[in-house]
């Protein structure tokens, strides 16, 4: 998994509980993908040992992982 500086040094120091294993995952089966106005790309995967959804950002590339973080607000369409 590609990352940036950012992910690395402030990301995983800020939230050492998020795992690598986690962001693949949504990279590879995101339960919702949108692009945002900037051009980066927010994939949300249920992490089920949470219950909750992690959102990963990635750079336009939609490979390289940016940031990370639990997002409360985020419903399944149909939830």
């Amino acid at each position: 998994m590609k990352t940036t500086r950012y992910f690395e040094e402030q990301t995983l120091r800020k939230r050492p509980y998020i795992k690598r294993e986690w962001c693949e995952q949504a990279l590879r089966h995101p339960v919702h993908r949108e692009v945002q106005p900037d051009g980066r790309i927010r994939h949300w995967v249920l992490i089920p040992e949470l219950g909750r959804y992690l959102r990963v950002v990635t750079l336009e590339d939609s490979m390289t992982v940016h940031n990370a973080f639990l997002d409360r607000n985020f419903k399944e369409a149909g939830s």
